[in-house]
């Protein structure tokens, strides 16, 4: 039997994606997913169709509201009676690049993607907290992106946000550790996604692909893995890691 077996799982940004295919594989492991998403409810609803077993639920929630992150893990433990794992997938990334853009685009840029991105998975997680530690610990994982390290110069903001991200989750591993609460992080590098596919079967895509020794992209499948991996309670000794998966493509 799954150590996941009949437990509540937050998936954040799981309409589409890494978080798609995360919601799929800790369902069919025996969980009740909580499938959040931000304003596609079709794609969210044909997410939930798509999932094992039964007792899923939907929710919406702007992360990038400080409001709704932190009330979105009460909502959780309202529809599945509690919660017992949180992925904070959601994200968002744009282009603001510092040599184009006015003061008010490059203030906007920062503002929504710092908001999303970073200071909407610690709310989730301070509400969290009291859910997991009731559950007698939990699990918590965050993606995060190769470009905490590499960089992304036509995205600072993104970079900066996930390396924030980065830190906070090593930051909370230790201070969570009493109340038997682990978090690791996860890394992707490009991936092959319904939003990526396009651009990757453009005319940057071999370009791309030839950025790993392996000539590939990681597949949303494989990041699933590696979160199931850190869910799983068989390996609570990651607690504080950040786990690079990327196909060899950048090293640190």
């Amino acid at each position: 039997m799954s150590n996941l077996q009949n437990k509540a799982v937050l998936v954040t940004g799981a309409n589409r994606g890494i978080g798609a295919a995360i919601a799929r594989l800790v369902a069919a492991q025996g969980a009740r997913v909580a499938v959040h998403y931000g304003s596609d409810a079709a794609a969210a609803e044909k997410v939930l169709s798509q999932l094992d077993g039964t007792g899923h639920v939907m929710l919406a929630a702007d992360l990038g509201q400080a409001s709704e992150a932190l009330a979105l893990p009460g909502r959780v433990v309202e529809a599945l009676g509690r919660l017992d794992a949180v992925v904070n997938n959601a994200g968002i990334f744009a282009l603001h690049d510092i040599a184009t853009l006015d003061n008010g685009a490059w203030t906007e840029a920062w503002r929504r993607t710092l908001a999303v991105n970073l200071d909407g998975p610690a709310h989730v997680i301070k509400a969290a907290v009291p859910f997991l530690e009731k559950a007698g610990g939990g699990h918590i994982v965050n993606i995060t992106s190769r470009g905490a390290y590499r960089g992304e110069p036509e995205a600072p903001a993104y970079g900066a946000a996930k390396a924030g991200l980065n830190s906070l989750t090593q930051s909370l591993a230790r201070a969570l550790a009493p109340k038997n609460i682990h978090l690791v992080g996860v890394a992707p590098g490009w991936v092959l996604t319904d939003m990526t596919r396009e651009h990757l079967a453009g005319p940057q895509g071999q370009e791309i692909r030839a950025q790993s020794p392996y000539q590939r992209t990681a597949e949303a499948q494989e990041i699933a893995e590696v979160v199931l991996l850190a869910l799983s309670g068989k390996s609570n000794a990651l607690s504080g890691s950040i786990i690079d998966v990327n196909c060899a493509s950048y090293f640190r």
